[in-house]
């Protein structure tokens, strides 16, 4: 399983934000975003 797609699945079981996700790992909303849009495209 890929990084994008498990922490997707996380963040939803948890009812966790990208905004929220994002600050916890210190980086940008839009990255959580692109990592989660990656493991959407393939």
């Amino acid at each position: 399983m890929e990084i994008g797609s498990r922490l997707k699945n996380v963040r939803n079981e948890k009812g966790m934000t990208q905004e929220h996700v994002a600050e916890l790992l210190g980086v940008s909303r839009q990255t959580i975003s692109n990592w989660n849009s990656n493991c959407s495209q393939k």
